[in-house]
């Protein structure tokens, strides 16, 4: 089974665009990140419960190798067809060591300071007003997904949504404009009942009232709900330094 076959069954798309969320003209930092983010998420080390998650994370491995060349990607644009003969994806290929050495471990140091500097910037508007197109308005997937984001800015990140609405960037997504208060109402129980987590893990480790959000960054890593798609997850997916993968081929993964 090719490559694209292998993705059609994995991820229900041949698009290896739409495999790692990203546009066919995403710059290559953007392919990198988008990369990083769909395989934080099957990583067999952190999805231990999803069987498919080793061939899920190979293929990922794959698909990037594929995007990451600056010739096979254009014959894959070109042709949309994929060189299944190319080392860049030879089956003996390590892939968790592609990845380790593609993003350095990043510290919580790092990623709380750029929590402080993300909120409020067009940064984050424009991956807010992404989200809300991907989910087509669904709040619950947008809360979920958005970065560093807690019940308390549910306002402040629909305020984002609103004004791109108003202004005519986004369409207006019946699922967003007449979301029930219901829906709103349970969200908001899930997050109570997280942030209640948070405080008892926060009491367990023995942190005091200035790490609260190391705690919800632990719970939100330790919940798979949302398939790992939390708090440092997509923090580490935003701040991972620029590194050089070699093939790696010590049997495979």
């Amino acid at each position: 089974m090719g490559l694209l076959e292998h993705c059609e069954e994995l991820f229900k798309t041949s698009n290896l665009y739409e495999v790692l969320g990203v546009a066919k003209g995403a710059s290559d930092a953007d392919v990198r990140r988008g990369y990083y983010k769909v395989s934080l998420q099957v990583h067999p080390d952190r999805a231990p419960d999803d069987q498919l998650a080793t061939k899920k994370f190979q293929a990922l491995g794959k698909v990037y190798a594929v995007l990451s060349d600056k010739e096979q990607r254009a014959v894959y644009d070109e042709q949309g067809t994929v060189d299944e003969e190319s080392d860049s994806l030879d089956q003996d290929r390590n892939w968790e060591e592609y990845w380790r050495l593609l993003f350095p471990k990043i510290t919580l140091k790092d990623i709380l300071e750029f929590e402080k500097k993300y909120k409020d910037t067009d940064e984050e508007r424009q991956d807010v007003k992404r989200l809300y197109v991907q989910y087509e308005g669904d709040m619950d997937m947008i809360m979920a997904s958005a970065m560093c984001c807690t019940q308390e800015d549910e306002p402040r990140i629909v305020k984002i949504i609103q004004g791109a609405i108003d202004s005519g960037e986004l369409p207006a997504y019946r699922s967003f404009t007449h979301e029930s208060k219901q829906k709103k109402l349970s969200r908001k129980r899930k997050a109570d009942k997280e942030e209640k987590e948070a405080e008892e893990m926060q009491k367990e480790l023995g942190l005091n009232s200035d790490d609260s959000l190391v705690a919800m960054l632990k719970q939100r890593q330790k919940s798979r709900e949302q398939g790992f798609n939390s708090f440092l997850s997509d923090l580490e997916a935003k701040y991972s330094k620029k590194g050089k993968a070699t093939s790696g081929r010590k049997g495979k993964k």
